[in-house]
Parts: structure tokens; sequence; C-alpha cells
């Protein structure tokens, strides 16, 4: 076994591991990357290796920034491997496809060194600050849209002369010499799991610049884009027998490799402020309007994902294959898409929705990508207002059905109880996790406390079709369990 590092690279090349085809020493960082976490090495740094093996776009290598101190831990692993890492595609019939990833040159922790940040963000060479800093990163009030300006650490970056510590003060900050310098601004990329993700990112950006320097505030709005896109490939946490597979398979030692289904999709409006890496070359889509796009992903594979988490987990299960090896559970979740999901949607160019809702079940139900029901439920509070509710609310409208929606929700509000139904318990991962917890102890007594949240749910509480369909859910969930009631709302 080999650790990885440039020394050893090539010599780790294989038939079954493909490794960097292009001179790493002349790769120059042209985008920073906040958040890099399992999702961007599979997904937008594969890209931009793709390109870079193909000779082009080797003055857009990636710089990481971690912003948060637990993300000293990535820094450390990329050290130590120069920046590089094992990707590994995992096909439905047990191939396993491996590749070296060489487009990330530095990693940057801005708890240690904010000013380094600041100083790469601001320098002519970098003309895209991409980010993938998850659902909640966003600071956005779930009822109302608005920046949530109350966070501590927002309020902290707010205060005069304060160093930036958040996402919103770094980039912000960054723009600000940039402009005061005569430097052109660098495009944000948003590629974030959120409708709309480069529209909010714009929204949240301008609300925090606002506070803090109205005038410059102002010329972010009218000179900084911030380009919508979709993105899409699932990938599971990296475990430790992810480590050991990569050791074992391709002789690497790696100490945070990624895994991911063979599937992507990254379609991307086309409006940056100064150039951008040739992405339509390897695969991505480069459109005028992605919300056809997005909401397909949103309301078809994302919240299709919380329909069966819950359930799944609920029903004994902790795979999300073991759920699509159901036909019962299967049958559920192609309903929801045709009956609820799909409906809500826009025309999407090209796309054949039935052909991409089949798809959907052979993405989930493939067993080699090991995908766990847990990292489906966490952070619910973040993906259900976004994913879910609008599906609910645009059937409500339409007149549409929302059984299967509501059943939903009824899940997640059981599923927060934190014991399941064998009577072990459930570790609730989720930013508001005491509060929802909290609320989903009194469920049996006050079978709504858990969907009078406005801050989640907005007025569905007073919804009656959507209180009659969440309220039987929740009751056969307590009287008969998770199958059963899947079984009724299929039958049904």
């Amino acid at each position: 076994m080999t650790a990885l590092s440039a020394e050893t690279v090539e010599s780790l090349a294989s038939d079954d591991l493909a490794v960097p085809q292009y001179d790493r020493s002349r790769l120059r960082a042209g985008i920073v990357h906040l958040g890099v976490g399992g999702f961007h090495r599979a997904h937008q740094a594969m890209y931009l290796d793709r390109l870079m093996n193909a000779g082009q776009a080797l003055d857009w290598a990636i710089c990481g920034v971690g912003v948060l101190p637990h993300d000293a831990r990535m820094r450390d692993a990329l050290a130590a491997q120069d920046g590089m890492y094992t990707l590994v595609l995992k096909h439905p019939d047990g191939t396993l496809e491996g590749r070296v990833i060489g487009s990330i040159v530095d990693f940057l922790l801005a708890p240690d060194d904010p000013e380094a940040v600041l100083s790469t963000m601001a320098s002519p060479e970098i003309r895209i600050v991409s980010l993938t800093v998850t659902e909640g990163g966003y600071n956005v009030n779930p009822v109302t849209g608005e920046f949530d300006a109350d966070d501590p650490a927002v309020r902290a970056d707010l205060e005069p002369g304060a160093v930036p510590a958040t996402t919103f003060g770094l980039v912000t900050e960054a723009l600000r010499r940039r402009r005061d310098r005569g430097v052109p601004p660098f495009t944000v990329q948003s590629c974030d799991n959120i409708q709309g993700n480069g529209d909010v990112a714009h929204r949240m950006f301008a609300a925090f610049a606002r506070l803090k320097d109205p005038e410059l505030a102002g010329w972010i709005e009218e000179h900084v884009p911030f380009p919508n896109s979709m993105v899409d490939r699932i990938t599971p946490v990296t475990t430790d027998d992810d480590r050991a597979m990569v050791a074992e398979r391709f002789g690497v030692d790696d100490a945070w490799p990624v895994v991911a289904e063979p599937f992507t999709q990254w379609v991307v409006e086309d409006r940056f402020a100064d150039g951008r890496p040739p992405y339509e070359e390897v695969g991505a889509q480069l459109v005028d309007d992605v919300e056809p796009y997005e909401l397909m992903k949103l309301r078809l594979l994302n919240a299709s994902h919380q329909a069966l988490c819950y359930l799944g987990y609920l029903a004994g299960y902790r795979y999300a294959h073991e759920v699509c090896a159901d036909e019962t559970f299967v049958r559920f979740l192609r309903d929801y898409m045709a009956r609820e999901g799909a409906p809500t949607l826009l025309p999407v160019p090209g796309v054949d929705l039935e052909e991409y809702e089949a798809t959907l079940i052979e993405r989930f139900a493939n067993p080699h990508v090991r995908d766990t029901l847990a990292r489906l439920c966490a952070e619910s509070s973040d993906r259900i207002p976004k994913w879910l509710v609008p599906v609910i609310r645009a059937n409500l409208a339409s007149g549409g059905d929302v059984h299967r929606s509501a059943a939903v929700v009824a899940a997640w509000a059981r599923y927060d109880e934190a014991v399941d139904e064998q009577g072990e318990p459930i570790a609730i991962v989720d930013r508001l996790a005491d509060h929802l917890k909290a609320a989903a102890a009194r469920n049996q007594e006050d079978p709504l406390v858990f969907v009078r949240d406005e801050e989640l749910f907005g007025d569905l509480a007073s919804e009656p079709r959507f209180v009659e369909a969440y309220t039987a859910a929740l009751d056969s969930l307590h009287t008969l369990g998770a199958r059963a009631t899947v079984e009724g709302l299929v039958a049904g």
C-alpha cells in the first residue's frame, strides 16, 4: 500500500485507477471554494479534473477554504496528499471505477489565518468563488425568505473593524478590497441544493453587505453575478470501510477518499463576471434558465430521499438500497413522484420525466453506494422546508393530492421522537434537534404540535386538507407502524 502524494501518484496508475495526466506544477488557482466536502470533491472538482486531463483549464485550479474549525481535518488530510484524493465510482453491478483527482492545489483554514483567505480571494487570479456550505449555510429565514442577521457569528462580523469569520464576512470583505483596488469582481457560484441557489446567495450576501456597508452593497448588486445551478450526484459520507476498500482494491493509502454513484449532472446558468472554465466540454449543461431542472431535481430526487428515509428507518431499514429493494416502498416513491412531485413542475426541456423517475429508483437502489438513511435524515429542518413544503403548497393551491407528502412530514415528526419502532434510540442530527425533539415528544397528546412551527411550515397547520392527511398518517405511524402506513398509502 502506497501513501498518496505528488511523488507517488504516477506509480499508482493502473488499469483500475486513473491518475492525473497533466503537470500539476503548471496549475494556477482561479477558483476559491468554500466548504470542501465529499460532494464538492465528487462533483465540481471532478469536472475540473476532467478538463485538466484534456489539457484545458490549467489556470482554473481550486484553492479550498474551510470556514469552521472542524475543517482542519480536511485541510490536514489534503495537505498530506498534496491536495489529491481518490474518487471511486460504485456501479450497480459492483464495478469500481477509481480516479485520483488533482484539481485542488491549496487549502486555507479561515479561523487560523483569515488574512490569507482574504488576500487570496482579493487577488486578480481568482475569478470564481464557489460554495457548498449546506442548505443552512445561507442564513435564510425559512418563512420570510429574508436574511437572518441575528446569528451571533453574523452579528460579530457586522461589528466595525471586525476580522471576518463567516462566509458572508469573508466574501464581502474580499469584494470590497477588489473594488477599492480596481480589480474586477469574482463570480459567486453556489453549488448547494437550494432552489434558485444563485438567487438565494445573491439576496443573502447583498443583505449582509447592506448591513455592513450600503455603498458596497450597491456595487455588489450592480457588478457581481450569482449564477443559478443544479447539482446532482449521490455522495455518501466516507467511512473507514471505504478507506479500507481503496487501500485493498487500488493499493492507495488515502486519508479521505470519496465514493459516489456513476451518475452526475450539473446544469449551470451561463452568467460569469470574468470568464469560466469550459464546463460544457466535460458534460455540464450551460443554459439560460436553470429553474425547470432544479425544480425537477429538488422535488423528485431530493424530496424522494426524504420520502424514503424516515419511513424506511422506522420500518427497520438502514440503507437507501434496502428500502428500494422493497416493492411496496418503491411503489410509494413512484406514486409520490408521479402524483405529487411531478405535477408541480415546469416543463423541463429535453427530459422525459417518467424516464427520469425510473432512473432515480435505479440510483437509489444501487447496493454498492450504501447511502445511509441516517445521512438522508440529517439536517431535515434545512431540507423539508425547501424541498417538500413547496410541493405541498403547490398541490394545496391547485387541488392536487397531498397524502404522501403529508405522510412524509408525519414520518419526520415520528422519527424526531428519537426512538424507533423496536424501542431503540435514534440520534437526531439537526441544528434544531433539541427544539424538534421537544415538539415531537408531544405528538400523541397534541398531533399538530410539530407542524405548528411557522418557521418550518408556515401556516400548514391551518390548512384542512393537509391537517387531515397529516394527522391520519401520524396516527397510523403510532398505531400500526411505518410499513403498514406505507401499505395503506399505496393501496389507498
